[in-house]
């Protein structure tokens, strides 16, 4: 998700109350102590972006590192570990899983360098009495430096995640202090996972903790949202174009399958009629392009991604079938406009039987739920407000947390990912946005705490 900075900083602004808030007096207000901000810095100094985003070759993400640092922390306000661990390749390969991730998963080391962690406080309570976070600790790739300058916190990781993942304990401590019955009467789950990013979608991290009945009656996932909440959230699809042809010399063009050319028609013409077919809530993302890097030969082997976000079952599989409409249709136009130039003759006759269409994922779910009891929870009780239904949604793991029985699952956290520079150069979160989100995680356990046990 991207956003407009004003926008961002207002709804953060009027998801913070000066004045009591729901029917229960004053909420608590969360602070991040000097502890908490030395934590969000040792956190940010361990780089933690997967073999996903760095790629084969690079050294393995200091992950377990950073887990344990965490759990040392969250252990000092009572909250102790119950799971740790990675699921195993034969555990994934008979599950809808990415074909990035089956190409990793049985490397020595790949799901072991990325575990995932949970958290609880107090014993172990019925879903009903129970609210369960999720926050990811693994990263995009990029090293950003790491600072703070009494305001504004910089490093890969600041705003996604690690920046709430701190933000989070802060709030769970003031919730604490506030209503002694959590940890006693009602329980408190935090998730601090890997495989967020990457494409990794969650499918060895996430998913198999939700699976195994690591979930509450109330699920956050820790997002960025404007301290909103937004209890909906998109899966994505990933279509892959692959050319499979001849090489040739640049002296010989013809003499080959010029894949540079026919991807590059293909990915201009995909992003032409996927474009204008696409609902405004599902935007088509003509991703990445790659042949070779010299000058002097025809490449006949390339790939062309395309990333396809979807908010239903239904349009997932209608965008499915438009994009295999729309190859069959660009291989018959780069026939007809390339067939007769010497240079692209072959690659043109040959076009159909060297493309080839797959997918690296698709068919996972989404998240598009509604709650009343909680919803009044939140907006009346808690103070956050929900996001409109009219703003567009965006993909992370709490698609997982779909369709839970007695359950309300909702994406929350401080900040933008796209004001905050999320995913660029330069990674931010104000230490005004994660004490807002501390104290929003603050209300929103008093409150549940209060309503279950009144």
């Amino acid at each position: 998700m991207s956003g407009d900075a004003a926008t961002a900083l207002t709804a953060d602004s009027k998801a913070r109350p000066d004045a009591a808030v729901g029917r229960h007096g004053a909420p608590p207000d969360a602070r991040l102590t000097p502890g908490d901000r030395e934590l969000l810095l040792d956190l940010l100094r361990l780089p933690t972006a997967g073999p996903l985003e760095t790629g084969p070759g690079a050294p393995p993400p200091l992950l377990p590192e950073a887990l344990t640092v965490y759990s040392r922390a969250a252990a000092e306000i009572g909250l102790s570990e119950v799971r740790r661990g990675a699921p195993t390749a034969d555990e994934l390969a008979c599950r809808n899983t990415p074909l990035t991730i089956r190409h990793f998963m049985n490397d020595f080391g790949f799901l072991a360098a990325q575990p995932s962690l949970v958290l609880r406080l107090g014993p172990s309570l019925p879903r009903r009495a129970t609210v369960m976070f999720n926050v990811h600790l693994d990263t995009v790739a990029g090293l950003e430096p790491v600072g703070f300058d009494g305001r504004r916190f910089t490093g890969r990781g600041a705003i996604d995640a690690k920046g709430p993942a701190v933000a989070l304990l802060a709030g769970i401590r003031a919730a604490v202090t506030a209503e002694p019955r959590l940890g006693e009467s009602v329980g408190v789950l935090v998730q601090a996972v890997s495989g967020e990013e990457g494409g990794a979608m969650g499918v060895f991290g996430t998913r198999p903790l939700v699976e195994a009945g690591y979930v509450g009656a109330l699920n956050v996932f820790c997002e960025p949202t404007g301290l909103r909440f937004l209890p909906r959230s998109t899966a994505a699809a990933t279509a892959r174009l692959r050319v499979r042809g001849e090489d040739a010399i640049d002296d010989c063009p013809g003499e080959g399958h010029n894949a540079s050319v026919l991807l590059g028609f293909l990915a201009q013409y995909l992003a032409r009629e996927l474009g204008s077919a696409a609902a405004p809530r599902d935007p088509v993302c003509v991703a990445g392009l790659s042949t070779g890097p010299l000058h002097n030969r025809v490449y006949g082997a390339g790939e062309l991604l395309l990333n396809l976000p979807y908010r239903d079952a239904g349009s997932g599989r209608r965008t499915e079938a438009a994009v295999a409409a729309a190859v069959d249709a660009g291989l018959a136009a780069f026939r007809r406009e390339f067939g007769g130039l010497p240079e692209f003759a072959r690659t043109a006759a040959d076009c159909t039987r060297i493309t080839r269409l797959d997918w690296l994922k698709r068919g996972l779910p989404v998240l598009d739920n509604r709650h009343p009891e909680f919803e009044e929870l939140l907006t009346q009780d808690a103070g956050i407000p929900q996001v409109p239904d009219e703003e567009p949604a965006f993909t992370c793991d709490a698609i997982w947390a779909a369709d839970l029985p007695d359950a309300f699952t909702v994406v929350l956290g401080p900040g933008d990912l796209g004001a905050n520079r999320a995913h660029a150069e330069g990674e931010f979160a104000e230490l005004a946005q994660l004490e807002g989100f501390a104290s929003a995680v603050a209300r929103l356990l008093v409150a549940f705490a209060r309503r279950r046990c009144a």
